[in-house]
């Protein structure tokens, strides 16, 4: 039995394979190593009981996840499932790596994510290749659930909101300046929170407002994460997360301006990860 899971930052995807069959599918809180030691990590697994019975008869875990491209996290990671899969062999590999896989038809692509944060590689079936870092939700993802969520609060506290949303955020939600400035700057996981506030957004989509400030995200995000690369516009980019998925419409027509053409638009990896695997299930994680 092997078991896959494509975690972002958020909410972490995880299927269990019996051979060439997939069975069960659950989830769990998302996992990241920049955020989680190995005894949460560890934690957030046993809440699943479904993993936990399953747990003995795993032989081989494939993890990706946030943050999963430095060695040294990789290995809390590693330490973390060990605990709760102790007689699994452990592989552990970059979501964007897992985004790239989930996305590859055969020929050479750029694959981007585009959900709690935002990245983008270049994939040819056998290597992969960053050009620019990802700089998570302080200094960077651009077109991001996170980056979204920044502008969202910025515009509310400074009173720019249309009046529509200012009403969600004020009467229903009851937000103040010291609960923002709390979780953004004192509480942790800012970017799970500040992307917590994509569905909202989504909600107003037919307001002006919305779709100038996804606009602006999105073609910001092409504009440093897509045409970096060389041939950029001869290449399909393909996308993963939820922001790629529910903003498609305002994402295709940035892509457009900017001669790029976009592939394989998907909500989550998981399917595409799980088809891999069953098919190479002794394989190493690609890097």
């Amino acid at each position: 039995m092997i078991l896959v899971a494509d975690s972002g930052s958020t909410k972490c995807d995880w299927q269990v394979v019996n051979g060439k069959t997939k069975s069960l599918s659950s989830h769990t809180i998302g996992i990241n190593p920049f955020f989680h030691d190995e005894d949460t990590i560890a934690s957030f697994i046993n809440q699943n009981q479904d993993l936990v019975d399953i747990a003995p008869q795993v032989s081989k875990v494939y993890f990706y996840c946030a943050g999963g491209s430095i060695d040294e996290l990789n290995k809390r990671v590693e330490i973390g499932l060990k605990r709760v899969f102790s007689n699994a062999e452990i592989s552990v590999g970059h979501d964007l790596n897992g985004a790239a896989i989930s996305c590859y038809k055969g020929f050479a692509n750029i694959t981007c994510i585009l959900g709690t944060g935002s990245n983008s590689v270049y994939f040819d079936g056998k290597h992969m290749h960053e050009e620019v870092p990802a700089l998570a939700y302080i200094l960077g993802d651009e077109g991001s659930g996170s980056y979204f969520g920044k502008k969202l609060l910025a515009d509310y506290l400074y009173k720019k909101l249309p009046k529509e949303i200012e009403d969600v955020l004020h009467y229903d939600l009851k937000l103040t300046k010291n609960d923002i400035l709390e979780n953004v700057y004192m509480k942790p996981y800012a970017n799970v929170y500040l992307a917590g506030f994509t569905k909202i957004i989504h909600r107003f989509l037919h307001l002006s407002y919305v779709n100038e400030m996804i606009a602006e995200g999105m073609n910001r995000f092409l504009r440093i994460h897509v045409t970096c690369f060389k041939d950029y516009n001869n290449l399909p980019v393909n996308f993963v997360g939820s922001v790629a998925y529910y903003f498609n419409d305002i994402l295709r027509e940035e892509a457009k301006k900017l001669n790029i053409t976009i592939g394989i638009i998907n909500k989550k990896p998981i399917e595409g990860l799980t088809a891999y695997h069953i098919e190479h299930q002794y394989d190493k994680i690609i890097k």
